[in-house]
């Protein structure tokens, strides 16, 4: 009988023994499957998802703020996108004044403080609107301001000397290297591990930025007529890059006035503008009254396309047929 029971004790404490190495096991399953877990990013526009794809590879999932069709200078992120930013381990913000990041990126900061916030804009010259649309009206306006009174001219004109920057940082594939490399910084502070991974990724992104930009600048190097005429001044960086000048119909987010039109309208029939480009993000109408005015036509571009690279060679291909 003591045997019996010796017996069953001992196979008793084997079992025992064995749930716990088992259950040791299982335990250590989700620590291995944690290491291979992708890192998810946040951007705050399309084009970004493209700078994070290629300097993180396999090693990221990224996530969008401002989803397809929708203007970041409107948008507010869904409770859904909230939520699943507090799995967000990296923010990269555009940095340079996107209207969504400022209305929301000190809200979206403070839902997750684990979550490594990168500026995408560190490192790079921001232009002023206000100085480029001066420099694109200049001569336009020359008449006007020569007519009126000191005092008069100061108060119609007075919008041309506010101050603001242009926060369209990522449409100059010089800027987008800058990008790529802050990106790369902040993943290797929460993957240090990888950190030749992400190098030599974005080695190789660099070089497909420097080839793009070779690209678009033999695109328009012969360009007899180097002056856009946009409807959203969302291509100051490029325009710099490339040597061209854009006449902006709106202005600090407003439609333009009757004169501003009439203004507009001398300065495409003066340098033989046909084509007005317009963003799909945003209403058409006065492009489509400025057209029909100087027989032209409106062709839409959009600065927020997913497929960055792909995208300007397209924008900048458009250019070249003005």
């Amino acid at each position: 009988m003591d045997k019996k029971i010796i017996g069953m004790m001992g196979l008793t404490g084997f079992l025992i023994i064995g749930i716990i190495l088992l259950s040791g096991c299982i335990e250590e399953k989700p620590k291995e499957n944690l290491t291979q877990e992708q890192i998810l990013v946040a951007v705050s526009i399309l084009p970004q998802i493209e700078f994070v794809e290629k300097v993180g590879g396999d090693k990221v999932k990224v996530m969008v703020m401002v989803p397809p069709g929708a203007s970041p200078h409107t948008y507010e992120p869904t409770p859904n996108q909230m939520i699943d930013l507090s799995n967000a381990k990296i923010y990269a913000k555009v940095g340079s004044g996107v209207e969504f990041e400022l209305g929301w990126m000190d809200k979206i900061a403070d839902l997750n403080k684990n979550m490594l916030v990168v500026d995408c804009s560190d490192g790079i010259k921001l232009m002023d609107i206000a100085e480029e649309e001066k420099k694109a009206h200049k001569k336009a306006h020359k008449k006007a301001h020569e007519a009126e009174e000191a005092g008069e001219e100061n108060k119609k004109h007075e919008e041309h000397e506010e101050s603001s920057k242009d926060p369209h940082i990522w449409l100059s594939p010089k800027n987008a290297k800058i990008m790529a490399e802050n990106i790369y910084k902040g993943l290797i502070k929460v993957d240090p591990a990888n950190k030749e991974y992400y190098w030599k990724n974005m080695e190789i992104y660099i070089a497909e930025l420097d080839e793009i930009d070779r690209k678009i600048s033999e695109k328009l190097k012969n360009l007899s007529n180097r002056k856009i005429l946009v409807f959203h001044p969302a291509w100051g960086y490029f325009c710099k890059d490339y040597n061209l000048t854009q006449v902006a119909i709106e202005k600090s987010g407003k439609e333009p006035t009757p004169e501003g039109i009439r203004n507009l309208i001398t300065q495409a029939k003066e340098n033989n503008i046909s084509i007005i480009f317009a963003s799909p993000e945003f209403s058409t109408r006065s492009a489509e009254a400025i057209a029909n005015e100087i027989n032209g036509k409106v062709v839409l571009i959009s600065p927020l396309e997913r497929n960055y690279t792909a995208n300007l060679y397209k924008v900048a291909d458009m250019f070249s047929k003005i």
